[in-house]
């Protein structure tokens, strides 16, 4: 990544997320997810969340 590219991403962990830490809570939420997904296994809310980060994330490197 350039320097660029890693200021903007900061900026927008920053701008979400408040820091980098709550991100990390979320990435590690979708990791455990893709493992135990199943019906009731989660509230809707956290699977909409977590669909919401890593579509963020998505967006930041395209």
């Amino acid at each position: 990544m350039t320097e660029s590219q890693i200021t903007e991403l900061n900026e927008w962990i920053t701008d979400t997320f408040g820091t980098p830490a709550v991100l990390a809570e979320y990435l590690d939420l979708a990791v455990e997810m893709l493992f135990y997904v199943e019906q009731g296994a989660f509230e809707q809310q956290e699977l909409q969340d977590v669909v919401t980060v890593l579509r963020g994330v998505k967006h930041q490197f395209t």
